[in-house]
């Protein structure tokens, strides 16, 4: 198979780098794809030095729409899959060969990595709010999706193919296992951890919880 990996970026020059040079240990650079989404810190010229493609958005859009951009890429150039992985140095990349493994021999739409069983140092409110999330995704997706909020996550080339997403920032997540699963695409799971450090979280507990409770309603509605 081949498959992609697509790294969404917004002012993470500070870790970028050592992000993409630990993917380069298990994928090649005509295979790394970087969104800069509107950086103002030099994140998408860090990353293009190490020779991989890096994408710009010319404003901050949010993460969805970082993401929309890079299925668009990949979708252009005939991969078989992507796995998406973060810029701020919380994912591990020597996952990335487990998700290579386990996408070559299991037909699933998708394989989300999931840390609630090694939730480590993970804040206690990030803990239980992942855990609120992933429950109420599970209802609408009709099936256990343990981390929903994870972001570390392989999507097949069929689901890109017929995505059809409406939202642009962190909610964009929760929408596209929302709409794999009732799409009939079996949604799995794979352990890992990731490495909680200081930095501050991008997402807004206010503006990201209305998103995401938006999402929420326009799904049972939709329904």
């Amino acid at each position: 198979m081949r498959i992609a990996l697509l790294i969404p970026a917004y002012n993470a020059a500070a870790t970028i780098v050592r992000v993409v040079k630990d993917a380069l240990n298990f994928l090649s650079p005509e295979d790394v794809f970087v969104i800069d989404d509107g950086s103002s810190d030099g994140t998408g010229s860090a990353a293009d030095v190490l020779g991989v493609n890096v994408l710009f958005h010319r404003l901050n859009m949010g993460k969805g729409a970082a993401l929309r951009t890079g299925f668009q890429t990949v979708r252009s150039r005939g991969y078989d899959g992507v796995i998406l992985m973060d810029a701020d140095g919380q994912h591990e990349a020597r996952f990335l060969p487990y998700f290579l493994e386990r996408a070559a021999v299991r037909r699933e739409g998708m394989i989300v990595g999931t840390r609630m069983d090694r939730v480590g140092k993970m804040p206690r409110v990030r803990r239980l709010t992942n855990r609120l999330t992933s429950a109420i995704v599970s209802a609408l997706a009709g099936q256990k999706i343990p981390d929903s909020q994870s972001g570390y996550r392989f999507i097949h080339a069929d689901v890109l193919a017929r995505l059809r997403l409406t939202t642009w920032r962190y909610e964009t997540e929760s929408e596209m296992l929302i709409q794999a699963s009732r799409m009939g695409y079996r949604i799995g799971s794979m352990p890992i951890s990731s490495i909680y450090e200081d930095q501050e979280s991008a997402i807004s507990p206010s503006r990201d919880t209305v998103r995401f409770i938006r999402l929420i309603l326009k799904t049972i509605i939709c329904r």
